[in-house]
């Protein structure tokens, strides 16, 4: 994964977001949340520009977010269209632990994956979901509905006007 610099959220001056670097979050907050996470929230944007957002389940593997789903969803077709989406994960409450991630879903055929890694992959799908019974093949994505998060910028905190932390990749800025 390319390194990527690390810096504070651009916010308006009133939200008491600190100025200095002091008391940034480590990118390990980010990777252990998002290793833990079982349910992740997707917004795409339709064709006629309306959001849409659905829960999904996925895994964080190889400092990769890869999800599925079919391509025939209405992420799938919002994704196929436009692959920009925003991604977080089921925590916040009271504006606490967040991990808010940007980028592009691009889908990804199973059949071009090295097979040791689509193994590693299905492996990782069934010791977090089994309970919810899913225990996918290596084989499940050869045709399609895998797809991997190209990270643009992460933003997370644990108390926002202490820790917000932002994380841009790929030379690409955001708020």
């Amino acid at each position: 994964m390319q390194r990527p610099i690390v810096d504070r959220p651009v916010l308006p001056a009133d939200y008491g977001v600190p100025e200095s670097l002091e008391q940034l979050l480590p990118w390990s907050h980010v990777t252990e949340r998002l290793e833990r996470a079982m349910i992740y929230w997707v917004g795409t944007v339709r064709p006629n520009g309306r959001p849409h957002s659905s829960p999904i389940w996925g895994v964080w593997l190889d400092e990769t977010l890869f999800f599925d789903g079919s391509p025939e969803t209405r992420r799938g077709k919002n994704m196929s269209a436009n692959p920009a989406v925003s991604i977080h994960i089921e925590s916040g409450g009271a504006g606490k632990d967040v991990v808010v991630l940007e980028g592009d879903a691009l889908q990804v055929r199973g059949s071009t994956l090295d097979p040791a890694f689509k193994r590693r992959l299905a492996d990782q799908y069934a010791a977090k979901y089994l309970a919810d019974c899913y225990q996918p093949e290596p084989d499940q994505w050869d045709a399609g509905g895998l797809y991997r998060l190209q990270l643009h910028t992460v933003i997370a905190w644990t108390t926002f006007n202490i820790d917000p932390t932002r994380w841009r990749f790929q030379g690409r800025a955001s708020a």
